[in-house]
C-alpha cells in the first residue's frame, strides 16, 4: 500500500526478473489480491464526503447512481469522520474496492465491481495479563503517565474506588498495585480489559479491591467481602475545590448577612456535568429563589439530595423520573444568588440537613455466604500475584 497519490506497490523497476527466479507468492489484504490493483492509503480531510472521496479515486457517475440503493441499506458505510484512514483499490480504469478503518481493529470493505457487497474485517485481539505498581506524587493521572502505563487505568481505578476515595484529596506517597488485562492489536497497545484486583494505599491504610463475577454477585469487593459500591458517591461532580463548607453561621457572599449554609459548595467550571449521588426519584426540578435552577432527588425513606445554581438540566429530566447513581442530571452554573459557577450540594436525612462530607454511606450487598469461601480463595490468589516480586 502506498500514500495517497503515490505509485502503486509492485510496479517493476528497470531491471528484468530472471526467468529462473521463483514466482512470488500472491499478496492479499482483506481477501483482495492487491498485486492486481493500485492501492492508495489516505485520510479523510476536513469537509470531505463519501461521494467526493469515491469520485476522486475513480468512481464513475454511473457507479455512484447504481450504488445509491446499496448505501441506503448500509448507512454505516457513509459514517466517515475527519482523520479516518481508508484504502482505495483501483485498476487501470475504475475504483474496484473501498476500505474504511472504523478503529484499530475493525475495517469496513465494499466491493464496487459488477455487484455491490459489504464485509467486515476484524484483526485478532491479543490479551496479556499485567501487574503494575506506582506511587502518586501529584495526581493519579500523572503517576500513570509517568510510568508509561495505559491512561485507561486512571479512569477504571477512579470508577472502582469512586465510593471510597476522594480523588481530589490524594496525597503524595499514596500508591497503587493493580492486576489487569492489556489489549494489543498487531503488537500495538490499544487499551485495557478487566481490572482483576487492586491495592490502593490512601489515608494511611491499604484499600483492596477484588473482582467477582458470578450470577449471584458481580463487582468489586474488599477483603471482608463488602461491596466497594456504596449507596452514595463521594461527590456528585468532578470539582476543583470546595469553596464553602457546611455551616450554620456563614456570611452570605451576596446578601452579606450571617445565615445557615447547610450544604457544600463545589467550585467547578460552568457546564461541568452534575450526577445523581445515588439511585432515586426526582421530586423537584425548577427555579427556586436564591438557589436558582434546582433539582431534588428522593433516594429512599431516609435520604434526599439537592443540587442548586445549575446552568441547565439534563435533556428530558422531569419530576417523577427515576435516575440511576452517576447519571447526569444537570450542569454547573451560577443561577440564583451566586457570585460564580459552582454547585451548592445538600443532603437531608429524615428531613434534617446533614453535612455531605461526613455522610455515612452504607455498602451495597456483600458477597453471599455461599460464595464466601470461593471469594476468599480468589482474593488470596490475587494477593499472591500483587505482593509477589
Amino acid at each position: 500500500m502506498v500514500a495517497c497519490g503515490g505509485r502503486q506497490q509492485g510496479e517493476s523497476g528497470s531491471q528484468s526478473r530472471s526467468l529462473f527466479a521463483p514466482k512470488p507468492e500472491p499478496r492479499y489484504v482483506y481477501g483482495i489480491k492487491i498485486d492486481d490493483y493500485r492501492v492508495d492509503t489516505c485520510r479523510v480531510q476536513a469537509g470531505e464526503t463519501l461521494s467526493g472521496i469515491l469520485h476522486r479515486h475513480g468512481l464513475t457517475n454511473k457507479q455512484w447512481r447504481d450504488i445509491q440503493p446499496f448505501l441506503k441499506k448500509n448507512p454505516e458505510l457513509s459514517a466517515i469522520r475527519e482523520g479516518g484512514r481508508y484504502y482505495a483499490f483501483r485498476n487501470d480504469t475504475a475504483l474496484c474496492y473501498f476500505a474504511y478503518k472504523l478503529n484499530r481493529r475493525e475495517t469496513r470493505i465494499v466491493s464496487l465491481l459488477d455487484s455491490f457487497y459489504l464485509w467486515h474485517d476484524t484483526l485478532p485481539l491479543i490479551i496479556e495479563r499485567r501487574k503494575a505498581e506506582f506511587t502518586i506524587t501529584s495526581s493519579l493521572w500523572q503517576a500513570i503517565t509517568d510510568k508509561n502505563l495505559p491512561v485507561e487505568l486512571a479512569l477504571e481505578l477512579s470508577e472502582i474506588y469512586a465510593w471510597t476515595i476522594n480523588f481530589f484529596a490524594l496525597q503524595p506517597g499514596d500508591s497503587v498495585r493493580v492486576l489487569y488485562d492489556e489489549q494489543f492489536v498487531e503488537g500495538s497497545r490499544i487499551g485495557i480489559g478487566r481490572i482483576y484486583a487492586a491495592h490502593f494505599y490512601h489515608g494511611k491504610k491499604w484499600l483492596p479491591a477484588y473482582y467477582l463475577d458470578d450470577k449471584k454477585a458481580s463487582g468489586y469487593f474488599d477483603d471482608e467481602g463488602k461491596s466497594l459500591r456504596k449507596t452514595f458517591l463521594k461527590a456528585p461532580l468532578n470539582y476543583k475545590r470546595i469553596s464553602s463548607h457546611f455551616s450554620y453561621a456563614r456570611k452570605h457572599p451576596v446578601y452579606h448577612v450571617v445565615r445557615p449554609h447547610t450544604g457544600v459548595d463545589y467550585a467547578a467550571p460552568a457546564g461541568t456535568p452534575v450526577v445523581a449521588l445515588g439511585d432515586g426519584v426526582v421530586t423537584f426540578r425548577a427555579y427556586k429563589g436564591g438557589g436558582g435552577n434546582t433539582i431534588r432527588i428522593r433516594h429512599n425513606s431516609t435520604y434526599e439530595t439537592g443540587y442548586l445554581h445549575l446552568s441547565k438540566y439534563a435533556k428530558g429530566l422531569k419530576v417523577g423520573q427515576y435516575v440511576k447513581q452517576g447519571e447526569v442530571i444537570g450542569y454547573v452554573g451560577s443561577t440564583g444568588a451566586s457570585t460564580g459557577p459552582h454547585l451548592d450540594f445538600r443532603v437531608w436525612k429524615n428531613g434534617t440537613p446533614v453535612n455531605p462530607l461526613t455522610l455515612d454511606s452504607p455498602s451495597a450487598e456483600p458477597v453471599p455466604n455461599e460464595l464466601r469461601q470461593a471469594y476468599d480463595s480468589l482474593a488470596n490468589h490475587y494477593n499472591e500475584i500483587l505482593l509477589g516480586n
